[in-house]
């Protein structure tokens, strides 16, 4: 049987058992501090806070130093060679894989080139902006086609219109790729578009280990919730739904497990009132609206909780209009118990 391209076990301040498949692509995810950096450092043999046992391929390389592990690593930072041009920076990567000086730099250069930086080539990272050193940085990790790819935040110092494009070049190389990609990341957009599988990371420990579709569904962490757009509560469960840490009980169409729940709400699953609502909404609290964003037809509400949470409403602006809806503004809010998801943790 061939065996997993990633078997890894991490211990110290992150503390993690994983498996990952040729091919695989993984997005890591969590809040700042959660460890998720932390774990990277060890995959790729860097001193740092915790330490991992790894096998590639299923020939075990923790012993050997990080340039022999045919380990890609991109920090936040990028940490680029500042006395070296952008060409010699992504050749650096290269010396290791016995081709000739003219092959290092034809590769280099067509590696900026995919990443729009091919113009750029002979100028050094203190003559490049933060997103263009961020790019060099990537070309560099992906020119000797690494075994083991580690991306921390690589699209996080672009623009929306450069982060765009090279989400699509990296999507492009990830798809024939035949190694494991670790992606961190904040942004929703580019965990779901990059990677099928999605690792959840809070305090040091792996809270959620699913696919992509399966977190997206059911979510056991509240931050991940929150960052895929969803209100999210953690309370416990009793005979009556969720009681939250400030007393408000939120009632979901099917009984409450018992012990911690996570209760998820889509914003579309949140109506605003301005009397009591009546009706089916079997959740309903006062608030104040403290936000409206958006342009178009749709606009998110945010309203801060007086006798329950704190919630994101998303409504047209029609009816936002019509209900006169602006900061400062008492609402009421109503959820029907069948827009509330209910998740043991």
């Amino acid at each position: 049987m061939t065996p997993p391209a990633l078997q890894a076990r991490t211990e110290g301040l992150v503390t993690a058992e994983l498996t990952v498949a040729a091919g695989e692509v993984v997005a890591v995810v969590g809040p700042n501090g959660a460890g998720k950096s932390t774990l990277l450092r060890a995959l790729a043999g860097l001193p740092g806070p915790a330490r991992a046992a790894v096998a590639i391929d299923g020939e075990p390389v923790g012993t050997r130093p990080p340039h022999l592990r045919r380990v890609g690593y991109v920090p936040q930072d990028g940490a680029l060679f500042p006395h070296l041009s952008a060409a010699r920076n992504v050749a650096y990567g290269l010396r290791g894989r016995g081709l000739s000086r003219r092959e290092q730099r034809a590769a280099a250069h067509d590696w900026l080139t995919r990443l729009g930086l091919g113009e750029l080539a002979a100028r050094r990272p203190g003559q490049l902006s933060g997103g263009q050193q961020q790019r060099v940085a990537l070309a560099r990790a992906l020119a000797p086609e690494p075994r083991l790819l580690l991306l921390d935040e690589p699209l996080a110092a672009l623009d929306v219109e450069t982060r765009a494009a090279v989400r699509h070049t990296l999507r492009s190389h990830l798809g024939p790729y035949d190694g494991v990609c670790l992606i961190v990341t904040h942004d929703p957009v580019d965990a779901l578009s990059l990677a099928g599988r999605m690792l959840v990371v809070e305090s040091g420990v792996i809270v959620q280990d699913a696919s992509a579709a399966e977190v997206t569904r059911a979510p056991r962490s509240a931050w991940v919730a929150r960052m895929l757009g969803l209100n999210a509560y953690e309370g416990d469960g009793t005979d009556d739904g969720v009681r939250l840490a400030d007393g408000h009980v939120l009632v979901g169409a099917d009984p409450a497990p018992r012990g911690r729940v996570l209760v998820t709400v889509h914003p579309d699953h949140v109506t605003l009132y301005r009397d009591p609502p009546g009706g089916t909404a079997r959740n309903a609290w006062h608030g104040t609206i403290t936000e409206v964003t958006g342009t178009g037809t749709r606009l998110r509400v945010a309203v801060h909780g007086s006798d329950g949470p704190d919630v994101v409403a998303e409504v047209t602006a029609a009816a936002a209009a019509e209900l006169g809806l602006g900061e400062g503004l008492g609402v009421w809010i109503g959820v029907k118990a069948t827009g509330v998801g209910l998740t043991a943790l």
